[in-house]
């Protein structure tokens, strides 16, 4: 009863190009990631800003942020799928996550049952909100939240005691958001 979002809404300003499109292994991230959801998911979305639309290959569903949420970052995406799909559950998956691998989401995906859940960095005391399960339940808390002006999903996370999954490989959570960074990844990645 989970949907997939693969998130590439926002502007990736530190990166200074759309991180979505970036390429690590044969396809840009966005496409990478919508596969690599598919056998985890009931269905599987990719969440994108209007600008992005029209770059969304054929054969890969897509859902564009409602107008209504605003420019709020990831909870932008999480709104506009619940309002759309109020009965599904949400995997949400940020596209400068290069290092996460099948493995990591199967363990992951068995710890997905009532409460959130969400890969944990324990050497940065947080939350990885943008690699974590939001079930439908959650939905009313976060429309509080939006109307609070609190968008920050960390915060609905440690609100809710998410569970916390402490990967196997931590090089998983390791987000890259500027050029320098993704440099260094692609040549790790073909070294």
């Amino acid at each position: 009863n989970t949907y997939g979002l693969v998130l590439c809404g926002g502007n990736s300003s530190r990166m200074g190009t759309d991180k979505s499109m970036l390429q690590y292994y044969d396809k840009p991230q966005r496409y990478h990631v919508y596969e690599m959801l598919g056998p985890f998911c009931e269905k599987v979305f990719i969440s994108c800003n209007e600008e992005q639309t029209n770059t969304i290959e054929p054969g890969y569903d897509f859902i564009k942020d409602d107008a209504a949420f605003g420019n709020i970052g990831p909870m932008s995406a999480l709104l506009t799928a619940f309002t759309q799909h109020p009965a599904k559950h949400m995997l949400l998956i940020g596209c400068d996550y290069p290092f996460l691998k099948t493995a990591e989401l199967e363990i992951f995906s068995k710890l997905c049952i009532d409460i959130p859940a969400s890969f944990y960095n324990r050497e940065g005391i947080i939350y990885e909100s943008m690699l974590a399960w939001y079930p439908c339940t959650c939905v009313d808390e976060l429309k509080h939240m939006f109307d609070a002006k609190q968008f920050s999903l960390q915060h609905l996370l440690r609100k809710t005691n998410a569970t916390k999954y402490l990967p196997t490989d931590t090089n998983c959570i390791k987000s890259v958001d500027t050029t320098e960074a993704f440099i260094q990844t692609i040549k790790g990645i073909n070294a």
